[in-house]
């Protein structure tokens, strides 16, 4: 639910410290400004105190699970508190499994690989590609999208209640849309999943890095995010939750580190010993920076207070709203309402804009980044913007020259880190590009709306 910012203390909610806040970009039309970072929904900064520690513990690298040395122990005993301080950040039961992977897409197809033969998979067409393609192996049920988080669930207990009640089913949703940031009825999903007996896996990816998330609490069966989503640079993942259908599966990955012994058959054949913890499904040399870097952002997350983080979102995410309400022209886009809880993600269209246009436009001329696309999400876009399924347009390309209406969307997204002047930059650059329109020619290249540098501005 929405946190009351009636009696919010500055000096307590101030933005977190993170890299590149002090990066300077050049403007198309002459100087330089500070860059405005305000696509935290694709990848957010690391913040300052992640980088800290990984700079603290580099020297100290080492292989982990493997080696007798100093650094290798120490390597190895770091890897595992992390995963301990991960299964804490997530509210994990005490059977659950954290297990490391590349990002949320490796982890929802780690789980895809462990599903059950014959296991029914039930997916809001409103979720992001990762949450949305794995299943390709399974019985797939494709749900509408919702209007209210009451539909959600209806939605679901319908679809349910027609499917075979003996055979495993699994419900995949997310937990915030990376779309419009709103928040879905998850602990709601779970109860009417488990009522009809399926598994439920939350995508976690744009919910952990602005909400508490509790597996106990919530009481999802597993739970998927990205590090580098949660204020961590590099490329991690985690899949949290139940550990019986990873047990049972054949490991994600075949090789060394997933297997506890490997013998020749007298056939010439071999013979393998798989784990039974999370290194079943962690095969190779893993990627122990990434791993606590994560663990590093759940700390500094968790001693920074989500209380007083969820606070300071809810001022901005009510300050961009209400600044973009104030131009006609501007369209945000929305499953479930004005009223609708949200985190720091809002997307929207301009009328008589190309949204990469746009897009362009506030980066060249108020060094301003965010995004323009589909979002990884085309079902969900093209519903939201009342298009037809079959129409162009793919994720982050446009299909329109500059000037035109196309069938994108531009994405602003914030978070911990967010200077409260780059919210105010963003709002001001809305209302005066709608109103003056760009001072910069621009034009279409390889794809993406650029600056055309061969053009003097319009003044």
């Amino acid at each position: 639910m929405p946190v009351s910012t009636a009696a919010i203390d500055p000096s307590v909610c101030a933005p977190l410290p993170v890299l590149g806040q002090d990066v300077t970009v050049p403007l198309v039309t002459g100087g330089e400004v500070t860059y405005a970072a305000l696509d935290y929904a694709a990848s957010a900064p690391a913040l300052q105190r992640v980088w800290d520690d990984v700079a603290a513990y580099a020297p100290y690298y080492g292989s982990v699970h493997r080696g007798a040395g100093y650094l290798s122990q120490l390597s190895t005993d770091l890897f595992e508190n992390s995963r301990r301080t991960v299964a804490e950040f997530l509210g994990c039961r005490a059977d659950d499994q954290v297990v490391f992977t590349r990002s949320t897409t490796d982890s929802l197809n780690l789980l895809a690989a462990a599903i059950p033969a014959g296991c029914q998979v039930f997916v809001f067409e409103t979720e992001h590609h990762a949450s949305l393609l794995p299943w390709r192996d399974a019985q797939v049920t494709y749900l509408n999208a919702p209007r209210t988080p009451a539909q959600a669930v209806e939605t679901l207990e319908r679809a349910l209640a027609d499917r075979d009640p003996y055979g495993p089913a699994l419900v995949c949703v997310t937990g915030a849309s990376n779309v419009t940031g709103e928040l879905w009825p998850v602990k709601e999903l779970a109860a009417a999943a488990h009522a009809h007996g399926a598994r439920i896996v939350l995508d976690a990816a744009q919910l952990a890095p602005h909400h508490p998330v509790s597996i106990a609490e919530l009481d999802v069966d597993w739970v998927a995010f990205s590090g580098h989503k949660l204020y961590a640079p590099f490329g991690s993942g985690v899949l949290a939750g139940r550990s019986d259908w990873l047990l049972a599966a054949e490991p994600y990955l075949a090789g060394g580190g997933a297997s506890r012994k490997v013998a020749r058959r007298a056939d010439g054949g071999v013979d393998v010993d798989w784990h039974t913890t999370a290194a079943r499904h962690e095969a190779g040399s893993p990627n122990v920076i990434g791993v606590y870097s994560i663990a590093s952002a759940c700390k500094a997350l968790t001693e920074a207070g989500f209380d007083n983080l969820l606070a300071r979102e809810q001022e901005l995410v009510s300050r961009v709203r209400e600044g973009l309400a104030a131009v006609p022209e501007v369209q945000v886009l929305s499953l479930f309402g004005d009223d609708a809880p949200r985190v720091g993600v809002i997307s929207f269209v301009v009328r008589g804009w190309n949204s990469s246009h746009f897009a362009a436009a506030l980066s060249a001329e108020y060094g301003i980044g965010v995004r323009d696309g589909l979002f990884c999400a085309h079902p969900l876009v093209r519903t939201l913007l009342g298009s037809d399924p079959q129409d162009p347009g793919e994720c982050g390309a446009p299909e329109a020259e500059p000037g035109e209406r196309s069938l994108n969307a531009i994405r602003v997204s914030f978070g911990a880190g967010t200077p409260d002047e780059h919210i105010e930059r963003f709002l001001r650059a809305v209302s005066e590009l709608v109103s003056e329109g760009a001072q910069w020619k621009y034009r279409t290249e390889d794809g993406r709306c650029v600056p055309d540098r061969g053009t003097a501005a319009q003044v």
